[in-house]
């Protein structure tokens, strides 16, 4: 027998999973095509997942002048991100809607469906219809309309690499008086809202400082407080698109917690234009009590980096994962897919137990 440090780990048992799963719904801040690409010619659920919503969202869609996105997307020449922003108004976002909702598709059927969802500024229009508030087609609506609105959202954004006290910081010492903090992403990222001027300005104040600035690509501004016109005409634009009770948990990082029964889903959408998101407390609520595992809905990987920042503290075991960024992501074995938490939870444990807490 070979001695016991030789003899390879025994293979985890798989048994029914006790993990909460949460997806994310990202925002259109890290919005990428070829990830959706590469994972829809790779993977036949993703690919029927993408098929099956697309045909929904471009039946819609065409009415906003917003061209058929899924035969492009699974044909030989799909679009680049770029072409998609180049496009009619509204197509990125039609893109990053119909891209959300076939991801989660795509998790479901792989038996990897959420007890809850936690969604971040644009991504509360995927995570609704998600949850049964809307159907695809009318998701599809709210998408194209709210398109409209962020065309007159003058301005743009900033993201810092600095935590909510630093950006505040920097905003005072630039004197920037209309630049406001949009959200605040994780203790080490938050994004900043304002004219493109003054923005400027807190770029240059940042750089001083050695704290790292990058303009997003996105032509509008959001989350911010002077936008209140902008956000009632938006709310009034969406009222006669019918809603529903939602059959599983939506948590908004605007309204700071879960949507509830009677809650006015209108608003809370419009609010996303105003009002800041915040993700820390959020993330820490839905991730509790846990085993729980964090799959990101979206084509990025930026709010599973902002969840796994967040959430390394927690005592119960928590693990954040990017479906389209996961090499080993068990698309074609799902029964792997809880077995690999189980899997990383254990190595977690025991790295955690010999060091203790403030090694």
């Amino acid at each position: 027998m070979p001695p016991a440090h030789d003899r390879p780990e025994p293979p985890v048992p798989w048994v029914p999973s006790r993990e909460i799963v949460v997806h994310l719904f990202p925002g259109q801040g890290d919005f990428a095509v070829s990830p959706l690409v590469r994972a829809a010619r790779d993977h036949s659920v993703v690919r029927a997942a993408v098929a099956e919503v697309f045909a929904q969202v471009d039946a819609v869609s065409d009415a906003y002048g917003v061209p058929a996105l899924g035969p492009a997307l699974l044909g030989d020449a799909p679009p680049s991100g770029r072409e998609l922003a180049a496009g009619p108004l509204g197509t990125s976002q039609v893109a990053l809607f119909g891209a959300s909702m076939a991801i989660h598709r795509a998790l479901c059927a792989v038996g990897a469906a959420p007890h809850r969802m936690v969604a971040v500024s644009f991504g509360e229009i995927a995570a609704l219809t998600a949850a049964g508030v809307f159907g695809v087609p009318d998701g599809t609506h709210i998408a194209c309309r709210l398109a409209r609105f962020l065309s007159r959202c003058r301005g743009g954004m900033t993201m810092l690499a600095a935590g909510n006290g630093e950006a505040e910081r920097l905003i005072a010492a630039a004197a920037t008086r209309r630049v406001a903090v949009a959200c605040v992403n994780d203790p080490y990222e938050t994004v900043l809202s304002g004219p493109v001027q003054e923005l400027g300005r807190v770029e240059e104040r940042a750089a001083d400082q050695g704290v790292d600035a990058v303009r997003l690509r996105l032509p509008f501004s959001s989350h911010h407080p002077s936008l209140t016109t902008q956000a009632e005409g938006f709310a009034a634009a969406i009222r006669t698109v019918p809603a529903q009770p939602a059959h599983t948990p939506v948590h908004s990082a605007v309204r700071g917690g879960p949507y509830g029964r009677g809650d006015d889903v209108y608003a809370g959408l419009a609010a996303c234009l105003t009002r800041p998101a915040r993700l820390p407390e959020l993330l820490a609520r839905a991730a509790a009590p846990g085993p729980t595992l964090l799959l990101e809905s979206g084509t990025g990987q930026a709010l599973t980096r902002n969840a796994q920042r967040v959430l390394a503290q927690q005592e119960s075991a928590v693990v954040a994962r990017s479906p389209l960024h996961d090499p080993d992501f068990p698309w074609e074995r799902p029964d792997r897919l809880h077995r690999t938490g189980a899997t990383e939870d254990r190595h977690r444990t025991a790295r955690r137990q010999p060091q203790g807490e403030n090694a």
